[in-house]
């Protein structure tokens, strides 16, 4: 059974919204998360200001095993957790759950990854007027990788975006469950298409968004 157009810009208000929800708020979770696990990779590493090889080791290595699994097995194996944690393995804020844990590692190494390209000369001047760990970390390291910092939250948000459309296998809402449920499931391609230009289309305004700030607060390049 076709769907009328009306009904299928229903659908599509709807799974936009959806979609928005989870990626944002995934989004912004994964970096409450991501932040203070990117920032302890960077200081504990060799080339941190307190190098620490046993911390850097085990939470590089969780963090590790955490990217490694693939985001459909990781929101199959966290339906217990998710439920325990929201009440249902369904709906969007079920999702947010697993996009969180699955995108928080990826965070925290893109944040150890921005501050490592931080001038350590910088760092040292900062240690040699006395400043402490905490004020270089807030203070130089932070604001000096903050281009950086950006060009990887716009990678990080186009991707938890993806992860968002792949919970419509588990009843995750969405864009993603449009596409399955209107399109697979009743074998009309044309939703699917559609479906997936929407998609293309936001990750494009999120793109262009996130990398038009980053030109404009990157001081280097004025």
């Amino acid at each position: 059974m076709s769907v009328s157009f009306d009904v299928l810009v229903g659908l599509l208000k709807s799974g936009i919204e959806e979609t928005l929800y989870m990626t944002i708020i995934g989004t912004l979770l994964a970096y409450i998360l991501g932040i203070p696990l990117g920032v302890l990779l960077y200081v504990t590493s060799k080339e941190g200001i307190k190098p620490n090889k046993v911390i850097y080791g085990v939470f590089g290595t969780i963090i590790n095993i955490v990217r490694s699994i693939p985001f459909m097995i990781l929101l199959v194996a966290l339906i217990p957790f998710t439920r325990l944690v929201v009440g249902t393995s369904i709906g969007t804020d079920a999702t947010i759950v697993p996009l969180v844990i699955g995108a928080a590692p990826f965070v925290a190494r893109m944040i150890e990854s921005s501050l490592l390209e931080v001038d350590y000369g910088v760092i040292e001047a900062a240690l040699s007027m006395g400043a402490s760990n905490f004020q270089i970390i807030k203070k130089v390291l932070l604001p000096e990788a903050k281009p950086s910092l950006l060009t990887g939250s716009t990678i990080a948000i186009t991707t938890i975006l993806g992860y968002s459309a792949m919970a419509g296998f588990v009843g995750g809402g969405g864009l993603g469950a449009t596409a399955l449920n209107y399109g697979y499931s009743r074998y009309q391609t044309d939703i699917m298409l559609i479906t997936v230009v929407v998609l293309v289309i936001i990750v494009q305004i999120f793109q262009e968004v996130g990398m038009y700030i980053v030109r404009k607060t990157d001081k280097r390049k004025k």
